[in-house]
């Protein structure tokens, strides 16, 4: 179990003040771009303009979040992608000079690990650094890694973040096996859409945890990961992520699932909540940044933000109900290959 001791988000939403997101903005293309601050505030320009758009999200959502005088333990990242697309200009490089003179940059730049190092040489911490990069359940891991090292007193207080950036390579990869559809489409009618595929996203999430109560009182119970499961499987395995932490579905007020308007695994969800989430709120987040490995992370930012009551649009409410929020399930999956379970309450 762990605090939330701040967080901050780059998002296609205007995310950035960390007060809720007060003003919707609404998608019309398959691809999500995100709202990205203006950097040189806080990162050096000698250093800013070397940087590819992944590891320049990942460092600026985590230097946004880093305490200026209190040192941290650790610095956990989450990136299934990594800076992918320095990679791939690295790659390019080498056949358009035949494996001769490279610029290292993009090789420095085009590995998953670099935000975490970056982040790391930046505020000086030598603590411990890591980046998961498990595909969809890479933010789940890098949570579960935290958890664990807090249990065991290795840490006090860690910076925790993902990132993931829009590819035009990996947009290219996924669309040959229908992952995107091929039309743009109404981000309010996303999740009533009648053909296969979704909307490709991107985004950056940092978070300080901390071992001890924060003012605000929200915290991590518990994550779950399961992958490539059946239907009643999922049933059985979040029943028993509830009874291990002394819940039943009864006691979980809001749900946020990940529907993204594919035909082929929204079904997931609402045979979900249909089975027993039935007097819960329910709340969706992919209709506002898409789909991508880490999403988890901005569900889980939004839980953050609705746990201490801060706006957020109607857009997001896809049932509503009485209940007064204290405890939130997060359930997502990426393409229904690995799906993941965060447990929060304040």
């Amino acid at each position: 179990m762990m605090y939330i001791k701040d967080s901050y988000c780059i998002s296609p939403q205007k995310t950035l003040t960390d007060k809720g997101i007060s003003e919707y903005t609404q998608h019309e293309e398959i691809k999500y771009y995100a709202i990205e601050p203006d950097y040189s505030k806080f990162i050096p320009n000698s250093i800013l303009r070397r940087m590819g758009k992944s590891v320049r999200m990942g460092v600026g959502a985590g230097l946004h979040v880093l305490p200026p005088s209190t040192p941290i333990d650790g610095i956990l990242m989450a990136s299934s992608n990594g800076a992918i697309e320095d990679c791939f200009k690295f790659l390019n490089q080498i056949i358009t000079y035949n494996e001769g003179t490279l610029t290292p940059t993009h090789f420095v730049q085009g590995t998953p690990n670099a935000p975490a190092g970056q982040l790391a040489l930046m505020s000086k911490s030598t603590g411990y650094n890591i980046t998961h990069v498990s595909s969809g359940l890479a933010f789940e891991g890098a949570l579960l890694d935290a958890i664990l090292l807090m249990e065991e007193k290795v840490v006090n207080t860690v910076l925790l973040g993902a990132v993931e950036e829009l590819s035009e390579c990996h947009y290219v990869v996924h669309d040959k096996i229908n992952h995107f559809k091929k039309e743009g489409v109404d981000a309010n009618l996303l999740l009533e859409s009648s053909t296969e595929g979704t909307v490709y996203g991107e985004g950056a999430v940092s978070f300080i945890f901390s071992s001890t109560p924060t003012e605000s009182g929200v915290r991590i119970v518990d994550v779950g990961q399961i992958l490539f499961p059946d239907q009643d499987e999922i049933i059985k395995r979040i029943i028993h992520f509830l009874d291990k932490n002394n819940f039943t579905p009864q006691d979980i007020d809001a749900v946020v699932v990940g529907l993204c308007g594919d035909t082929r695994y929204d079904h997931r969800y609402i045979h979900l909540i249909n089975e027993m989430f039935n007097d819960q709120w329910i709340y969706t987040f992919k209709n506002l940044v898409g789909e991508y490995p880490t999403s988890a992370a901005f569900a889980t930012w939004m839980s953050d933000q609705l746990l201490k009551g801060n706006p957020l649009p109607k857009e997001v409410e896809f049932r509503t109900s009485k209940k007064q929020i204290k405890r939130i399930l997060i359930y997502n999956h990426y393409f229904d290959q690995c799906h993941g379970i965060i447990l929060m309450e304040k």
